[in-house]
């Protein structure tokens, strides 16, 4: 599989006084992720990370994901656009490392070779920040509490109940 969004991390390469990287798609890599997302458009996506070098040759990434996308509507399927914005805490973890899962540590990223996508990491940040049902502003379904009149099993019950 080729990475949509493909920026590679030598962890060897980290400066020992940290770096900052600020990784932008491209109207190419948002077009693709988007296809590989399942949604209508991802407009914009830009990660603002802060790498630091850790006990034990882990990177501690801190960091910034903010995002436009489209998806449609649950409802109605009409495009609804959304911000998203996510705080990143990460550490890369050197060849061999295995990851902990401690409630409140940063997500752990396993690195092959010493080298880690952090284009990568960022587009499964953002597939995981999309909404599962987004839905439009007036979108309702017709069973919805106030969508114009009853439906359902007791609303033909309810008009026989009614006078006149």
């Amino acid at each position: 599989m080729t990475p949509e969004f493909p920026h590679p991390l030598v962890l060897a390469h980290v400066p020992a006084g940290g770096q900052r990287l600020r990784l932008v798609a491209d109207a190419a890599q948002c077009a693709a992720l988007a296809r590989r997302m399942g949604i209508l458009a991802v407009h914009a996506l830009v990660a603002e990370l802060d790498l630091r070098p850790a006990e034990e040759g882990r990177i501690a990434v801190r960091g910034r994901l903010s995002a436009e996308v489209e998806q449609e509507c649950v409802v109605s399927l009409e495009p609804v656009r959304q911000n998203i914005a996510e705080d990143i805490a990460w550490r890369l973890l050197p060849d061999g490392m295995e990851p902990t899962d401690g409630d409140d540590d940063p997500d752990d990223i396993e690195s092959a070779g010493g080298v880690v996508d952090l284009g990568e990491a960022v587009a499964q940040q953002l597939s995981l920040a999309l909404d599962p049902y987004p839905r439009a502003p007036n979108a309702q379904r017709p069973d919805d509490p106030g969508a114009g009149g009853a439906h359902g099993p007791f609303a033909m019950l309810a008009r026989l109940k009614r006078p006149g």
